[in-house]
């Protein structure tokens, strides 16, 4: 027997008009870019958009991945759909997207979610569906605004490497909800016909497909978070070196190249630096260590594509902060059981950036001719590794003050605990600073909140923590 139904819902007034939203839910990647990072949701199949009779079908939640079937029903256009569960884990599953013009250029967006349980067990869902609401609202405005600063610019064709990486789902989401082509450059599995296929081990690429591209994002590289056996840092070095010139090779032989390049790279190519404040003008070619030396012929790798008038931006990453992979996930379990702490004595500076302005960042630098060369993305207040452990701590109501001995990380993970983990980098982002990027999340607190789907405190602010 079913429990009685339940209501979640949500609104909130958009200053874009109701076919500006809507259409923006049309686009592909929309459902990719609401679902919250700390969600496991994986589209496994889909037909027919939005329109009445469409369905999509999704593998969802952690370790079990359930199969979800989700119809479209009552579509209009510009105002709303439904989804209706088919096959799930409700009894019952109805969600509402209502669009309601609020002027010429406004409208007020609902999100009626009504379900019921199989059983009647107190599962506390209503609560995550309120955290997964409000996320969606904040994401789709700072989208929204994000791609509507470029509104009179045409949208780019853009090849994408890494794409199936942490980074690469959110950012290519992101790019075709705001109506740009993505061409993902996808390696060990058979290309589709929307994808190029490349593997620079062998010297194969599908040019054909980079053909008439605007734009190239080159995110692909092998995992650095791991313990570095001779093989690992062979594949760290070849992935970034090798695969980078091979790319950037390719792309200068084309008949007409890219006009930008976009390349990922790492601050840990400044090295261990103590506590010295550190912008694109700072010197890389101090003492060398793994990390420093990767970074060096990562970003030579791209003087091909310099080479035949490219733009080229280096964007020198910091730490990504998400959930969904990478270092904060890694942390997360320590923390949650009340386990978590600095990293040896917690001086040394972290330099991190929430993923969605890491997206936003390199869109900017996309559509931003004036940038050229490195650019730091990163937040702009970096902190130090125990200001960091305090924070998440205190987002996740638990405590952190148990410290990781220096000496049991190096035990564990070799010469990656010295150069990744108690390295110091104290990076700020001055050129994305000065070409007129805002930050969506500048501060710690609030990234973290937001990316966990935890709730903001009243006295949260958007200053700089006091130091």
């Amino acid at each position: 027997m079913s429990a009685a139904a339940t209501v979640v819902e949500r609104t909130s007034r958009l200053p874009f008009s109701a076919r500006t939203v809507f259409a923006w839910h049309e686009r592909p990647g929309a459902f990719e870019r609401l679902t919250p990072p700390w969600e496991r949701a994986e589209v496994l199949e889909r037909s027919g958009g939005l329109r009445d009779g469409a369905r999509v079908v999704l593998r969802v939640g952690a370790p079990l991945g359930l199969r979800w079937v989700v119809r479209h029903r009552d579509y209009e256009p510009g105002r709303q759909f439904v989804d209706e569960q088919q096959h799930g884990p409700f009894s019952r599953w109805t969600h509402l997207h209502r669009f309601e013009p609020d002027g010429p250029d406004a409208c007020l967006m609902t999100d009626r979610i009504e379900y019921a349980l199989p059983l009647r067990v107190p599962i506390p869902i209503r609560a995550r569906l309120e955290r997964m609401l409000a996320y969606r609202h904040e994401l789709l405005a700072r989208d929204l605004e994000a791609h509507a600063h470029y509104a009179d610019r045409p949208r780019l064709r853009v090849a994408v490497s890494g794409a199936s990486g942490t980074i690469g789902r959110a950012l290519v989401a992101f790019l075709t909800t705001g109506g740009h082509t993505v061409v993902p450059l996808v390696r060990g599995r058979r290309a589709q016909e929307h994808e190029a296929a490349w593997n620079y081990e062998l010297g194969r690429i599908d040019a054909g497909k980079l053909a008439g591209v605007d734009a190239v994002i080159h995110l692909a590289g092998e995992n650095v978070g791991a313990r570095w056996t001779a093989e690992r840092r062979r594949r760290i070095r070849d992935s970034r070196g090798i695969g980078t010139r091979f790319l950037s090779e390719t792309l200068a032989r084309l008949p007409q190249p890219p006009g930008v390049l976009v390349s990922a790279s790492a601050v840990g190519i400044y090295g261990n630096r103590g506590d010295e404040a550190l912008t694109e003008a700072s010197s890389t070619s101090g003492p060398s260590d793994f990390l420093t030396e990767v970074g060096r012929e990562w970003e030579a790798a791209t003087e091909p594509a310099r080479a035949v008038g490219m733009r080229v931006v280096l964007a020198r990453f910091g730490i990504v902060l998400t959930p969904a992979g990478g270092a904060l996930a890694r942390m997360l379990p320590p923390f949650r059981l009340g386990l978590g702490g600095p990293f040896g004595r917690g001086r040394q500076w972290m330099s991190w950036i929430g993923i969605d302005d890491l997206v936003g960042a390199i869109h900017h630098a996309l559509m931003t001719e004036a940038l050229v060369g490195p650019v730091n993305v990163t937040a702009p207040h970096p902190v130090t590794n125990r200001e960091f452990a305090t924070t998440l701590g205190l987002v996740l109501e638990r405590p952190a003050v148990v410290p990781v001995p220096a000496a049991a990380l190096r035990l564990a993970l070799g010469e990656m605990a010295d150069v990744a983990l108690l390295s110091s980098a104290r990076v700020l982002p001055a050129r994305l600073q000065e070409s007129g990027y805002a930050f969506r999340h500048p501060v710690l607190e609030d990234a973290l909140r937001f990316v966990l789907g935890r709730p903001v405190r009243a006295a949260a602010t958007a200053a700089a923590p006091a130091r």
